[in-house]
């Protein structure tokens, strides 16, 4: 895996090992970069980051900060790995679950511009409420969220859909920082 873009283009970066984490491939990755557009300065979440992979590309491609979530211990090793690799700073990780990171933020009122979320495929429709719940608080006025599923599956989420496409066995799906129903 690679940075596709930005101040560290073509850098290598660590990936955790055995199959518990999945990570996003370098052409969706990509995929999903050209449908956000540019994210100089943004504030991001990465959402079950694993190593670490969409949050740092946004570092690359000039995000401010990140703010990567993710439960295994030894995918939030991959991520300080990488993030001292690439010598990039703004970066928090919180090793942890995601439903109490998500629960957490909302409550200390965070909000960001750009959420990346990418659950474990098989876990997406136990989380999709607790998404639904969450995200729309996190999220600032104008921002995206870009959700990775199995390409079967079309998330729903009570924001403005962009669009939703499929890449190979993933789906990403983006979503505008409108309210359904203020975008009517």
């Amino acid at each position: 895996m690679r940075i596709i873009a930005g101040d560290r283009k073509g850098a290598k970066i660590f990936a955790p090992k055995g199959r518990s984490t999945r990570p996003t491939g370098d052409r969706v990755r990509e995929a999903a970069f050209r449908l956000i557009g540019p994210v100089d300065g943004a504030v991001v979440l990465d959402l079950f980051a694993g190593s670490g992979a969409m949050g740092l590309e946004a570092l690359s491609r000039g995000a401010a900060r990140a703010v990567f979530v993710e439960s295994d211990l030894g995918a939030c090793r991959v991520i300080e790995r990488n993030l001292a690799k690439l010598a990039l700073s703004g970066a928090e990780i919180i090793c942890g679950d995601a439903r109490r990171a998500l629960s957490g933020g909302a409550a200390a009122g965070r909000r960001y511009d750009l959420i990346l979320v990418d659950p474990p495929y098989e876990e997406y429709r136990q989380m999709q409420k607790t998404l639904a719940i969450y995200l729309p608080r996190l999220l600032e006025p104008g921002g995206v969220v870009v959700v990775e599923t199995g390409s079967r599956l079309e998330p729903e989420l009570p924001l403005a859909l962009r669009t939703s496409r499929r890449y190979g066995s993933a789906r990403l799906t983006v979503y505008d920082g409108v309210h359904d129903e203020e975008s009517a």
